[in-house]
Order: structure tokens, then C-alpha cells, then sequence
């Protein structure tokens, strides 16, 4: 019994691991292609945090859950972020070059072109906004002005 239990938990910590090394790949060619200047990045200006945001049609979670995460995260941010969404049914080399798996994907990345974080499925804007690195929402910015 405890055999069992020793091989499950021997599992469970070898899948955590590919997970992070995966996580780890991904931030890096993100950071990659945002040095290189991706066309998919081709409206952004230089030095501006922003998300890239994969979505299909036939997702769900990405209408319902996260474009209105989204959509937040601009109205409280307005002009300090920029979210590039992309389809990746209509530009699957996008999503290929990108190492999209799933969708709704979002990758964030900081100001400095570095990707700061990868999601796989939706997240709400205040994970977004911490991943970010805890960008001040444009109200509070006018307040302390």
C-alpha cells in the first residue's frame, strides 16, 4: 500500500516538474520572439507591458471568462497596456511560433519585452495586473497626481 502511495507521489512531483520546465521554455521563446519584434507584435510600441491573447472561435471560456478579464484590465489600465488578440484558427503559424497548445492562452509580457508570465486556460485581470508587475490602475494614478 504504501508502494502505491510512494509511486503516486514519485508521479505526481516528475509531472510538476515537466510542467515548470515547459512553463520555463515558454517564457523564454515569448521573450525571444518579443526581442525579435513577432508580427503579431507589429502594432505595439517598444517598451510597452503587454498580454498576447490566443483565442479560437469555439472557445468558450475565452468569450465568457476571459475577453471580459480583458476588457477589465483595459478599463482600469487604459493606456499603460496593450493586449494583441489573436485567432489562432485564422493565423495558426501565430499560435505555432508562440507554442500555443490551447486556448484561451495569454502570455504577459513586461515592459522590457521579458515574459514575465504564460497562462494556459482564462485568469481574472488581478492575476493579470500582479503578473505585470502590480501596475497601478489609471484612477489611483490620477488620485496620487
Amino acid at each position: 500500500m504504501i508502494e502505491r502511495l510512494l509511486i503516486a507521489l514519485a508521479v505526481l512531483a516528475l509531472g510538476v516538474i515537466i510542467y515548470r520546465l515547459f512553463a520555463q521554455h515558454q517564457r523564454r521563446r515569448a521573450t525571444a520572439l518579443a526581442a525579435t519584434r513577432d508580427p503579431v507584435l507589429a502594432h505595439v510600441p517598444p517598451g510597452k507591458p503587454t498580454i498576447v491573447y490566443f483565442t479560437t472561435p469555439a472557445c468558450v471560456a475565452c468569450r465568457v471568462v476571459q475577453a471580459p478579464a480583458l476588457a477589465r484590465l483595459q478599463a482600469l489600465l487604459r493606456d499603460e497596456v496593450a493586449v494583441v488578440r489573436v485567432d489562432a484558427s485564422e493565423q495558426p503559424d501565430a499560435a505555432a511560433r508562440w507554442g500555443v497548445l490551447t486556448a484561451p492562452t495569454t502570455f504577459v509580457l513586461a515592459a522590457d519585452g521579458r515574459a514575465a508570465a504564460v497562462n494556459y486556460g482564462a485568469v481574472d485581470e488581478h492575476i493579470l495586473i500582479r503578473q505585470l508587475g502590480g501596475l497601478e490602475p489609471a484612477a489611483q494614478q490620477e488620485e496620487a497626481a
